[in-house]
């Protein structure tokens, strides 16, 4: 059960970790809030650690370079979507 609550607070650490410098190396504005570049981060590493398993570079429940830099990427794909599905929902005000 420890082991379990360990990794919970370990992945959302590094999902957070993730989110902050995925929106440092992303350029220009964001248009969306630190909690939901937090929930990106997290859901990038959800994402990274899979593709690590499936190509065999690591695991979904280790870090190690590959999964952390495949979870940055994701976190950059990831702003970038998450802005255009906000910028058509909210267009430009002339």
């Amino acid at each position: 059960m420890f082991n379990a609550i360990v990794q919970v607070c370990g992945f959302l650490i590094i999902g957070a970790v993730v989110g902050v410098l995925a929106r440092l190396l992303k350029p220009g504005k964001e248009n969306i809030s630190m909690g939901m570049t937090l929930v990106i981060g997290m859901a990038a590493a959800l994402i990274a650690g899979v593709i690590a398993s499936l190509i065999g570079v690591g695991s979904i429940t280790e870090l190690n370079f590959w999964g952390f830099l495949l979870a940055v990427v994701a976190a950059v794909v990831l702003l970038f979507a998450a802005e255009s599905v906000g910028a058509r929902k909210h267009p430009p005000v002339a």
